[in-house]
């Protein structure tokens, strides 16, 4: 009867001692202090499609149906950017005249604009900031007829096109096509939250890309007609994510009938860099809220 007394009891104290040898290997070790990346709760969000990718090595840390083709609106600029950055010997001081064409088209699509006026000299560098700040389709036009090739103002923006969908092709975004310079297609515009990720990673490697999409705000002082200068409406970025998001760098808006409320975006914090897109949300408060979700949950995840 002692004996099993005794028993029992060493055996309770063998127990303990190993439960606080255990405890003190979890400890010494960290485990039990630091959550491992994979117990971060995945977000839901109300954009149909999202992907996000850690931009150091292109590894997946979100996806909702990410290969899924769906409308773009205006992220379709980011290409718009990429292939006029790419030109060669490019001057981006180069002044380019604003067309009644312009003005006119933008007009008749009820499109956002960055109000350029005509007959205003305007430089490349100013249209790429009309272009992404205030998602001016008005500027996405100028640029587009600045460097597509032709002998008509058609002709130059059907090669513009055609540049779009080649370097989609040199990218692998065997998702995409573009039937516009600005998102304002004729029903065959689309991607994927993955190829617009990716689009936007390659695109962020451009000094002069990066500085823009990060911008808050620009004024743009132009040339009229009688060669006095101009001092333009301020444009502001449409991505409220740089004021919103610690860390945010960019990168583009997105919106329309079809597309609904789009965002791709990016941001950096302890040196790590996040990209992702989330496409067809329901309002534009509602993308900034998905991707604000969607960056805490892959810097969580990057830890």
């Amino acid at each position: 009867m002692i004996t099993g007394i005794k028993g029992t009891r060493t055996s309770r104290l063998r127990r303990a001692a190993a439960v606080a040898v255990t405890s003190g290997a979890l400890l010494a070790t960290g485990a039990l202090t630091a959550a491992p990346a994979q117990a971060v709760t995945t977000p839901s969000i109300v954009a149909k499609g999202g992907f996000v990718m850690n931009n150091a090595n292109g590894a997946s840390l979100y996806n909702k149906t990410a290969d899924y083709k769906r409308s773009t609106g205006s992220t379709t600029k980011i290409m718009t950017a990429k292939v006029v950055l790419a030109q060669s010997n490019l001057n981006l001081d180069k002044q380019v005249v604003i067309q009644k064409a312009y003005s006119d088209y933008v007009v008749a699509n009820n499109a956002s604009q960055a109000h350029l006026i005509v007959g205003d000299k305007v430089t490349v560098r100013q249209l790429l900031y009309g272009l992404m700040l205030p998602s001016g389709c008005d500027a996405a036009y100028a640029l587009a007829d600045t460097y597509g090739s032709g002998s008509t103002r058609a002709a130059r923006v059907s090669s513009f096109i055609s540049k779009m969908n080649a370097t989609a092709k040199s990218l692998k975004l065997t998702n995409t096509h573009f039937d516009s310079f600005d998102g304002i297609g004729n029903g065959n515009n689309y991607s994927t939250p993955r190829d617009l990720t990716k689009l936007a990673s390659s695109a962020m490697t451009n000094n002069t890309f990066r500085a823009i999409v990060k911008t808050k705000a620009y004024t743009a002082k132009t040339i009229t007609k009688t060669g006095s200068t101009r001092t333009m409406q301020t444009w502001t970025n449409t991505n409220t994510l740089l004021s919103s998001y610690s860390g945010a760098i960019g990168v583009k808006t997105g919106s329309g009938p079809e597309a609904g409320a789009c965002l791709v975006f990016a941001a950096t914090r302890n040196g790590k860099t996040v990209i992702g897109t989330v496409l067809a949300s329901t309002t534009y408060a509602q993308r900034a809220t998905d991707a604000t979700k969607l960056l805490n949950y892959a810097f969580a995840r990057l830890g």
